[in-house]
């Protein structure tokens, strides 16, 4: 903390000035007890900036504030995200764009890079894809694939959570299909799985056997179901473009899953992603059975959740091993705070998040509890479980939770 002599000159300069204009001001006080008078211009998380009642403005530290006032900051007004350049490759942080209506491809590029029969080994690329077969697939299967893919690539490229990951392999993200369930676990693939995101080191990939795609055999050629479940597919390339980042603890499951789920059940058709109706159909998937009357989590209209501070810090083996249940909870909660929570435009989430593209890493106890005091936003977690639980309300869905196992 830097000592209070030097903040006293950037703050307390106008103290004479007090009684000038008419100003909507409270009173604040610094840790060395100097008071003035003015109106919150700026918060970013470490400065404040103040308008005084001359009408100039004076910007000091967060900590040279009395605890009284950092509460005050907390609780009322959460830091502003820091404005960004437009987003570009070398600048990829999109947290002041608007949340899109929409996310589609108009031209898919198809090249045919390899078909072996000898050896299998069979591979198709698109603008940013490789897809990797051991069994040739015709041309409207693979542009079927390709415009999926693209069409997900674009959704995660312009919502505004900064979804910077995945790596690239020869200038594409790699995706390795297989004609049955058991060539597919033969390879890695989770035996009960429909589809698995894996990364090793530098290295990732997406697995998925054919037949989760609604991909069969018919004669000598294969064709896919027009009216297959897309769902694990954009599921598995969400986490493909996740930062490794969202994936530590503290985000891990309930935000890396619950966005994977949120982007996966967003309406599609056709290469176009409907984003701005997609409230309906999400809250359809976790309470009930999703589009359609098939594959939803089926949670119900009311349900009954742990305790927000258990399960936002759940191991993952914890997590998948409730999965249906977690994932549908997941996308719930990761819709409260995109959608209901605060103005309903996602400034805490894109804070949250942005401070675990800072750190990197949880690496403590003490890193958990800075990224989640985030959310808390200056609630008790029995606050925040009320308003998460008072929000759904208004949607038709009641939460109730149970109580807190963790000791501190």
């Amino acid at each position: 903390m830097k000592a209070p002599s030097l903040f006293y000159p950037a703050f307390f300069a106008f103290y004479a000035l007090l009684s000038i204009g008419t100003l909507s001001a409270r009173t604040w006080t610094s840790t060395a007890g100097h008071s003035e008078e003015g109106k919150l211009v700026k918060f970013d998380g470490k400065n404040v900036t103040v308008l005084l009642t001359d009408r100039t403005e004076a910007s000091f530290p967060f900590d040279m504030l009395s605890q009284p006032d950092q509460e005050f900051l907390k609780k009322n007004h959460p830091p502003e995200i820091p404005k960004k350049a437009p987003t570009t490759e070398t600048n990829p942080f999109n947290w002041d764009d608007p949340w899109p209506a929409a996310a589609f491809v108009k031209d898919t590029e198809i090249t045919v890079e390899k078909e072996d029969e000898e050896n299998s080994k069979f591979i198709y690329t698109s603008n940013n894809f490789r897809f990797i077969c051991d069994v040739r697939l015709t041309g409207s299967v693979v542009r079927t694939f390709a415009k999926m893919f693209e069409a997900s690539h674009e959704y995660c490229r312009i919502v505004p959570l900064a979804l910077t990951g995945g790596i690239k392999t020869n200038g594409k993200y790699d995706v390795r299909l297989f004609e049955t369930k058991a060539s597919y676990v033969a390879a890695g693939g989770p035996p009960a799985s429909a589809g698995v995101f894996i990364r090793r080191g530098n290295q990732s990939w997406i697995m998925v056997p054919l037949i989760s795609l609604g991909v069969q055999k018919f004669g000598s050629g294969y064709r896919r179901d027009r009216d297959k479940d897309d769902s694990t597919l954009v599921h598995e390339i969400v986490h493909q473009l996740t930062p490794n980042s969202y994936f530590e603890q503290g985000s891990r499951g309930w935000f890396s899953e619950g966005l994977a789920e949120y982007i996966s059940n967003t309406p599609y058709r056709n290469g176009r992603f409907r984003i701005s109706n997609n409230f309906d159909a999400i809250t359809e998937y976790f309470s009930a059975y999703g589009k359609e009357g098939t594959g939803g989590r089926n949670l119900g209209k009311e349900f009954r959740a742990p305790a927000l501070r258990d399960y936002m810090t759940m191991p993952y083996g914890k997590f998948t091993a409730n999965a249906n249940f977690n994932y549908g909870f997941g996308l719930c909660l990761t819709t409260y705070f995109l959608h209901l929570e605060g103005e309903g435009d996602g400034a805490l989430i894109k804070t949250f998040l942005a401070k675990f593209h800072e750190k990197g890493r949880i690496r403590s106890k003490k890193d958990l509890q800075e990224v989640l005091d985030i959310l808390l936003n200056g609630r008790t977690w029995e606050e925040l479980q009320d308003d998460v639980s008072k929000k759904w309300k208004r949607k038709g869905i009641k939460i109730t939770f149970g109580p807190s196992r963790s000791s501190n």
